[in-house]
Formats: structure tokens, sequence, C-alpha cells
């Protein structure tokens, strides 16, 4: 042992408590991300960057989704809002009433990112075109996105994708 290193057995065990506890807290949150699998109220995303999972209201009627997250002031960190269509189709979004940045993630039917609209301002009414063949829209925080890594290829996990045949199964 070096110099002023201390051994005392109170030392040793909070010394060996610190990774045993890290490894802990690692199998609760795998436990806690296997747990939280394909609920209609959260979605699940990785890709290279990594996991995440965020808190959604869905939005699957004409109504719902023409009104999506206008009028609103905030939106919390980890929570977004997802647009689910009948079929797969070509989308396009504007902010028209919506009073924060956004960002629009556009997936296609196996639940994969396809496009990315960065930052979609406030109250901007020219179309943000989201590309053929997409069946849902996430909208989150704008530039959470870019501060988080999640980019284009990025998965899915939702039930909305369960009938067709997802990259990412429940």
């Amino acid at each position: 042992m070096g110099k002023g290193t201390d051994t005392t057995p109170s030392r040793v065990t909070r010394m060996a408590r610190g990774p045993l506890l890290a490894m802990a807290l690692a199998g609760c949150v795998a436990q806690t991300a296997t747990a939280a699998v394909c609920r209609e109220d959260s979605v699940m995303l990785r890709g290279d960057w990594g996991q995440a999972r965020f808190s959604v209201e869905i939005a699957d009627d004409p109504e719902e989704r023409s009104l999506g997250l206008m009028h609103r002031e905030s939106l919390p960190l980890a929570s977004g809002m997802l647009f689910i269509y009948d079929e797969p189709q070509t989308l396009s979004f504007w902010m028209r009433n919506t009073l924060i940045p956004l960002d629009l993630l556009f997936i296609d039917a196996s639940g994969v990112v396809r496009s990315i609209h960065h930052n979609a301002i406030p109250l901007d009414e020219t179309d943000i075109p989201g590309g053929d063949n997409r069946l849902a829209v996430l909208e989150i925080n704008g530039g959470l996105a870019a501060r988080m890594g999640i980019d284009v290829g990025t998965e899915l996990r939702h039930p909305a994708f369960a009938a067709t045949d997802p990259a990412w199964p429940c």
C-alpha cells in the first residue's frame, strides 16, 4: 500500500460500496427500461447516442392532430406529443398558434426516425415537410434532439408500431 493510504475497515467498506451501488443502480435502470416497454403514454428512443424515454400525449384523430401543442406556454423536458396516423403518408406540419420552439421527428411505419426538423419557430406558418411514407411525428422541446444526439435512424418503441413490423418491437 502506498504512503498515506487508509486501510481501516470502514474506509475499505465505503470504497467498495461505491462501485456496488453504481452496479445496483444500473441494474434498476435496466429493469425499469424493460418494465416500461410499450405503454401508450410513453415512447422509448434508442440510437448510437443512447436511449431515452419521453412521456407523451397521443394525437391520433383529426381533431387532436389539428390542435397539437397549440397555445401551450411550456412543455416539460421529458415530454412530448406523438401524432399517429392510420396509414403511412406524406406529412407536413406548421407552427400556427404554437408558442414554444419544437423539434419534429418524422417517423416511418417501422418506428424509425427518417427526418428531423430542429427548432421549429413558434407561430411560423411556413410548411415543415416531413417526407413521404411517415406514420408518426414526435414533437419534443426545441433543441433537445441536437443536445441529446437524437438523429435520423433513431428507433422508437411504442404500441403504435406493433402491427407494422417495428425495428424495435414491444
